[in-house]
């Protein structure tokens, strides 16, 4: 991967944090613009679009979980990949942040190395379509009242266009495009979210569930001890 072509914002209070990161991210050549709260993150977003945010959770005012929601809501950021870096790292407090839309949850202290390890292990796949990733080979797929529609990065339901954020639509692409195919929970790992970031289990878990919400129960099936599969 190139580095240059690479944009980033590294939002976080403490001032020493941000430091430490933009250099050592700087020095392996990415673009990197920093932000010491949420609120001044969002007004960067105005004119600055990175293609990764690495957001603190606990900021004064605006917090990280707020600003990730925030973002999230806006459909230029779709594709854009938003991790957490915070010391906080009990069960709830990951589940509320892949809820709030995140791609990742990075446990502080994290050695400069490797927290650059793993962004670089993130940004691998914004380069990498859905098409590479063979999720999909048409530029269309309908099931029953759904369209997913690969080429404008869109999801109809019953002709209703619906909004997902990046991993949902990735990961409704991948059950779509086999309907009746069961795709064990190792592979929707491996295919969503790649074998080099740790994943929970439990991520998975979020993401169906939020699917579920928009495009109706029925259509994406547990199979016990398994994984999942759309309902052909």
């Amino acid at each position: 991967m190139n580095a240059r072509d690479y944009k980033l914002l590294i939002v976080d209070d403490e001032v020493d944090i941000l430091e430490i990161i933009s250099y050592n991210l700087k020095k392996e050549g990415f673009v990197v613009e920093t932000a010491s709260h949420g609120e001044e993150a969002i007004k960067k977003l105005e004119t600055y679009l990175p293609h990764l945010i690495l957001l603190d959770v606990m900021m004064p005012g605006m917090d990280g979980m707020e600003t990730c929601d925030l973002i999230r809501k806006d459909p230029r950021f779709d594709k854009t990949i938003v991790a957490f870096l915070t010391a906080r790292g009990e069960d709830y407090s990951q589940l509320a942040g892949f809820e709030a839309g995140a791609d990742d949850y990075i446990t502080k202290p994290i050695k400069p190395k490797l927290l650059v390890g793993r962004l670089k292990a993130l940004l691998r796949r914004v380069s990498n379509d859905i098409s590479q990733n063979e999720i999909a080979v048409p530029t269309t797929v309908e099931v029953g009242n759904v369209l997913v529609d690969y080429e404008q990065y869109q999801v109809t339901v019953a002709k209703k266009k619906i909004d997902l954020p990046r991993k949902e639509f990735e990961l409704l692409s991948l059950l779509i495009s086999k309907p009746g195919k069961v795709f064990p929970r190792e592979e929707i790992m491996d295919r969503i979210w790649g074998s080099e970031v740790v994943v929970g289990g439990r991520t998975i878990d979020v993401h169906i569930r939020k699917l579920r919400e928009k495009i109706g129960d029925e259509k994406i099936r547990t199979i016990k001890g398994v994984g999942y599969k759309y309902k052909g």
